[in-house]
């Protein structure tokens, strides 16, 4: 549906160029919800814009849905723009408007007739769950339904993209969960192809197929959800990985010279990292009876992604060093990653 080859991007300031995208390729499936994530300045915001031509590359191509848009005189352009939806932070929704003025509003040249728009309007506000806010101001709406009259509105013209440059930043941890349900039940519903622009992680994990992650402007780690949560391969992407688990604050705490990271001569500290193929086996309560090992779990984080259950676990194992062995040698042979972090 989106395939970018060799994108770059290069602005001019006061200060000099800046090299906001250099030399990105992605290829975006049909149907998808495909995450970009990235710190602040990461070039992820530019990088979305390109997919439109609202921001211009300088070189590569840009081709969505079979057409390469870099070739397009203005006419072709305005009319595949048409078939990209577009969503943002602060939702640009049009104060002065009701909320079903402001979905209308880009069917005005659409050559459909008043009872056309009235009835298309209908049908999206229902599917954002927003009937019965038809006729209010954006300034009585909270931000969730902001965001939701938004989503209605970049709908209107049945694109096949729906583009989303941080639409979930200006909200809280709630009212973001519903947003990306909504998002995730566009998509299934409507075939919709969705690139989700973001910098939390717990964003793309809740509802993303794949994801790419940028750094200075490049790509440094692309691959599925479920791969890139269970083997990160780029420092960046384990940051971000980081950022949404408790297990990393082990480290803080031994360098903390915490009580809870203590030990005796017959301990060691262990950090257990189980994916799809061993998160659902028993295998401490496994290793403490057959290995007369003691497991006393601090830090634990398993959870599912994708309908994956992955996770790390945090154990101090206590016993004879031998049958520490074994045990770590059985945990191995299940598959489970295993690190000592402190002896």
């Amino acid at each position: 549906m989106i395939t970018l080859e060799h994108v770059s991007k290069t602005f001019t300031t006061k200060s000099g160029y800046v090299h906001a995208v250099r030399d990105v390729s992605l290829q975006i499936d049909e149907g998808e919800i495909y995450g970009i994530i990235g710190f602040s300045g990461a070039g992820k915001s530019t990088l979305v814009r390109c997919i439109n031509l609202l921001e211009r590359p300088e070189a590569g191509n840009v081709t969505v849905d079979g057409r390469e848009l870099l070739k397009l005189d203005a006419s072709q352009l305005r009319e595949s723009r048409k078939k990209i939806g577009m969503i943002f932070q602060h939702f640009n929704l049009m104060r002065l408007r009701t909320v079903a003025q402001n979905v209308a509003f880009p069917l005005k040249k659409s050559g459909l007739s008043k009872e056309e728009i009235a009835r298309k309007v209908k049908e999206l506000l229902e599917l954002v769950d927003l009937s019965e806010k038809a006729n209010v101001y954006p300034s009585q709406l909270s931000g969730g339904q902001k965001q939701r009259v938004a989503i209605a509105r970049a709908l209107a013209n049945d694109p096949k993209v729906l583009l989303c440059d941080e639409a979930t930043s200006a909200l809280d941890p709630q009212t973001t969960h519903s947003i990306l349900k909504l998002i995730k039940d566009i998509n299934q519903k409507l075939n919709l192809t969705v690139v989700l622009i973001t910098h939390e992680m717990g964003v793309v994990k809740e509802i993303c197929d794949r994801v790419a992650v940028m750094e200075d402007g490049r790509i440094v780690e692309e691959g599925s959800i479920v791969d890139i949560f269970t083997h990160p391969q780029a420092k960046m992407t384990k940051s971000f990985i980081a950022s949404t688990s408790t297990t990393d604050r082990i480290y803080d705490l031994i360098e903390e010279g915490h009580t809870l990271t203590e030990l005796g001569e017959d301990e060691v500290i262990v950090s257990l990292k189980y994916d799809a193929s061993n998160a659902t086996q028993a295998l401490i309560s496994e290793i403490s009876r057959t290995y007369d090992v003691d497991c006393n779990i601090i830090f634990g984080n398993i959870e599912v992604v994708k309908d994956t259950p992955i996770g790390t676990l945090i154990v101090v194992l206590k016993g004879d060093p031998e049958k520490r062995k074994a045990a770590f040698d059985c945990i191995k042979r299940h598959g489970v990653e295993t690190e000592v972090i402190k002896r």
